[in-house]
């Protein structure tokens, strides 16, 4: 079997799978009462199926056993048991102390298969294991605490899995490429399913299976050589985000297990915007990273150096962007709502003070803020106490 057609056939196979069992899914979801109820931190108002994402899952399984080689064991291994873990958590729910417990043990394995073939001496491997093992498990947390609105993680997982095919084609990487593709594949044909119209959620099932493939596959192109800035291109803007906010809540004392709405794309949806902009804008931030991360490939110093300085400004610009909003915000009420009578553009009828039914008007609704707003179709973020 040619690379070509191996990687063809590892995106073929998950995303028919996607295509032809998520219907299913959904009903056996709905008959089984895996139901995600709306709370006051989610974004959705609909009692919708959660667990979606497990056929993704089981397609990234089934493209990484057409690849036939060690680092695709790795990967179905994640793969299979975060998905497995997350499915429990949807259905019967897990405590976070069994479910942490669990993450351990399923990274370790995935890291253990990832580094057995490295030609390390044993002290070399055990360390090794334990920093792959915490890398996976952490990934796939923030995965999972991004995963807020419609559409957001099938995206960033569409962009990712497209990211690492080009840098295993580039690489001549046979398994990098098919499970970048298969991923890609996977993820775009779960997003009608979820992108505009929610009728189905990733849940765990899905949010932790894809967390783990990104995970593998940037722990694999490290140890492939590929320069570190094109391997975080696709993760940066989840990492810079969940640790932004996680440190933002140990410092104030919020009590950072807790469940809450201050992720960046969280405070831009109290900020007005619809869950689709939040999506396209988060995606066209991640789709840039990535064009930044590749310049790291050219082998120019002057180059790379140049790009990690823009990529580390838009990372600011996105981890800034709610207090900018906010302000904007503040000025354009501010001015749409100054006594227009000094103006002398205008007309003397327009420089005329308001009628009572008028000015009564302009302050209908005043008390409702942005987090009163019902959001009419949402992806939903993790239940039970994402930091």
């Amino acid at each position: 079997m040619s690379e070509e057609f191996t990687i063809l056939i590892a995106a073929v196979s998950c995303g028919g799978v996607v295509v032809l069992a998520e219907p299913v899914t959904i009903a056996l979801l709905r008959r089984a009462g895996a139901m995600d109820v709306p709370n006051l931190r989610s974004s959705h108002t609909v009692a919708t199926p959660r667990g979606g994402g497990a056929p993704i899952a089981v397609g990234l399984v089934l493209a990484a056993l057409l690849t036939r080689s060690p680092a695709a064991v790795a990967f179905a291994i994640a793969v299979a048991a975060f998905s497995m873990i997350g499915l429990t958590d949807d259905l019967t729910g897990l405590s976070v102390r069994r479910r942490l417990a669990l993450q351990g043990i399923a990274s370790i394995a995935a890291a253990a298969a990832l580094v057995s073939r490295l030609g390390l001496s044993a002290p070399e491997k055990a360390v090794a294991v334990a920093a792959v093992a915490l890398w996976i498990t952490a990934f796939v947390n923030a995965f999972n605490f991004m995963d807020g609105v419609n559409g957001i993680s099938a995206a960033h997982a569409l962009i990712g899995g497209a990211a690492f095919a080009c840098l295993g084609i580039w690489k001549h990487d046979v398994f990098l490429a098919a499970g970048g593709a298969a991923l890609a594949a996977g993820a775009l044909a779960f997003l009608p399913w979820n992108a505009v119209r929610a009728r189905v959620f990733l849940g765990d099932a899905g949010s932790y299976g894809l967390g783990a493939a990104l995970a593998v596959l940037a722990a694999c192109a490290v140890i492939r050589g590929i320069p570190v800035e094109a391997v975080l291109g696709p993760l940066a803007l989840y990492l810079a985000d969940t640790a932004w906010t996680l440190q933002r809540r140990i410092r104030s004392r919020a009590g950072w297990s807790q469940a809450h709405r201050t992720h960046i794309y969280q405070q831009w949806c109290d900020l007005g915007w619809s869950h689709l902009r939040v999506t396209a804008v988060t995606a066209a931030g991640t789709l840039l990273l990535c064009l930044l991360g590749a310049a790291s490939l050219t082998g120019q110093p002057a180059v790379r150096s140049g790009a990690d300085v823009v990529a580390i400004g838009v990372l600011a610009f996105y981890l800034r962007s709610p207090v900018l909003l906010r302000r904007t915000t503040a000025r354009l009420e501010r001015a749409l709502g100054a006594h227009p009578a000094g103006d002398p553009l205008l007309s003397a009828r327009d420089r005329s003070p308001a009628g009572a039914a008028v000015r009564a008007g302009r302050h209908l609704g005043g008390g409702r803020g942005h987090r009163d707003r019902p959001h009419r179709d949402a992806e939903p973020s993790d239940r039970r106490g994402a930091a």
